[in-house]
């Protein structure tokens, strides 16, 4: 079973020489299946902080879920991130498949929220990794330094536990909480999850919203400002 997680998706691109080269670069592995925890922990902290997460993009293009296309924009939301993480994971020669769930969001920028549609974010994506005869879960999604303008302490993976979300920020107040559960896929369900946007929070294919003023760190610094 563990195999149908080595092979390359759609949007976890593990065989594509781009993401093949960054792997390589980040991990210092030569080829594929040449890992241990090190490694993969280098790329979990790769993928989580040297790409800042922006959730504003053309969800009328559903290369927006691709990993590969977070190293070609240099930026990434939780799908893709997880994406990314999970193709860089099986170039390594280690399982990796995709979860997710619905979370709400207690702290969300008046801007997420109106685009959203509400607090409640759908099919929010994490890695989950087989580690040590374990399968671990991990999110890259929230990078270091969008976590210090937010208040919120970044999410850490050593490979041993669980590293899923924030439940509250660093001043104590609620900040994330899972309600439902979507599954593990070994791919991303782009045609799910683009109906259930289209459901609930269609105003995300509104191109006007894919080029916001300001940069997404700084609308969500701003909103804890006021």
């Amino acid at each position: 079973m563990r195999d149908a997680y080595l092979k390359p998706g759609v949007y976890v691109e593990s065989e594509d020489p781009v993401v093949a080269d960054y792997v390589h670069q980040v991990t210092g592995c030569g080829k594929p299946g040449d890992a241990g925890l090190e490694p993969i922990l280098k790329l979990y902290y790769s993928v989580r902080d040297d790409f800042p997460y922006d959730p504003y993009d053309n969800f009328h293009d559903p290369r927006v879920f691709s990993g590969k296309r977070v190293l070609e924009l240099g930026r990434g939301f939780c799908i893709s991130k997880a994406a990314l993480l999970a193709a860089g994971c099986r170039w390594l020669g280690v399982p990796s498949r995709l979860g997710f769930a619905d979370v709400r969001n207690h702290l969300a920028s008046p801007r997420m929220l109106e685009l959203n549609n509400g607090d409640t974010f759908r099919w929010h994506s994490f890695t989950e990794i087989f580690i040590s005869g374990q399968w671990r879960k991990a999110t890259p999604a929230f990078d270091r330094a969008l976590c210090e303008r937010s208040g919120i302490k970044p999410l850490d993976f050593d490979g041993r536990s669980d590293s899923v979300f924030q439940e509250y920020d660093s001043y104590r107040r609620r900040h994330m909480e899972y309600v439902t559960d979507h599954g593990i896929y070994s791919d991303v369900p782009a045609d799910s999850i683009l109906a259930a946007f289209r459901k609930y929070c269609p105003k995300v294919f509104d191109l006007e919203f894919s080029a916001p003023e300001e940069s997404f760190a700084d609308e969500v610094a701003d909103s804890r400002v006021r």
